[in-house]
């Protein structure tokens, strides 16, 4: 899930965007309103974290750019007024949440948790393809009951495959819902992070690669066997040794190169 934080107390901002990430959210961040709203306005967010008073572009008029944009993004307001007639006024300008400061974080989370299963077609908390079991409660996978051993951007990009539900999902779209703005689109990173998952998943292989289109997992999807992803890796590799600009690999724009940690809080 992408995230933006735009909040103007820097050490805040950070707190909320550091805590965002531990349980797993791709998360950028704006330090005023004129940065805020143009990151808005052009990136495609689940969920946008606002604050209200900002420097330079207010957040009333960022919440009411992105409604009149027809964005799906949904926005949780935060103010250190938490008044009765604030919060109305935060929700009549079209924020779909309001939570004032001070505020627990666990609540920020579930509330963030809540608005992005709203913005996105609505899928189960468990997702199953053949034998592999995603449950994105706990953030966890098995495939033939056997847990597996995921960073978090493996754990991302089999999420959104997944939750694609066989459709075809291009390496623009798993760079802009897994990484964050930082992504550096002239690496390789979506298709070396995609081969590691592909060797940790196995065989029968599960994720297909559509030339020139991106990755998928079939509806029917195949079960387990013991070895490694063989085909799936041969393909990667051959692609991320061949790839260039004019090659006959997938169209794509490659994520940025970042040392991932397991799926777990990080320190």
């Amino acid at each position: 899930m992408r995230v933006l934080v735009v909040e103007d107390e820097k050490a805040l901002a950070d707190a909320i965007a550091r805590g965002l990430r531990r349980v797993g959210f791709a998360v950028d961040v704006a330090y005023d309103g004129t940065t805020g709203h143009e990151m808005a306005m052009v990136t495609r967010y689940d969920v946008v974290v606002l604050d209200r008073d900002l420097p330079g572009v207010h957040g009333d008029q960022i919440c009411a750019d992105l409604v009149a944009s027809g964005a799906l993004t949904r926005v949780l307001m935060l103010t250190a007024s938490g008044s009765v007639a604030d919060r109305v006024e935060g929700l009549q300008l079209g924020a779909d949440d309001y939570l004032p400061k001070p505020f627990a974080f666990d609540e920020l989370v579930a509330r963030v948790h809540a608005l992005g299963r709203r913005a996105t077609p609505a899928a189960p908390p468990v997702l199953v393809a053949g034998d592999v079991v995603l449950n994105q409660a706990t953030r966890t996978v098995t495939r033939g009951g056997e847990p597996l051993d995921l960073t978090r951007k493996e754990f991302g990009l089999l999420e959104e495959l997944l939750k694609a539900r066989g459709g075809v999902v291009s390496s623009e779209e798993l760079l802009e819902r897994v990484w964050d703005a930082n992504a550096d689109p002239f690496t390789a990173t979506v298709r070396v992070t995609m081969m590691t998952l592909r060797r940790k998943l196995g065989d029968p292989p599960l994720i297909e690669t559509v030339v020139g289109a991106g990755y998928r997992i079939p509806l029917a999807a195949p079960g387990a066997s013991t070895g490694s992803s063989a085909a799936g890796e041969a393909t990667e590799s051959s692609t991320a040794a061949g790839g260039s600009a004019g090659s006959s690999a997938p169209a794509e724009a490659d994520g940025r190169a970042e040392a991932d940690g397991k799926v777990r809080a990080e320190s």
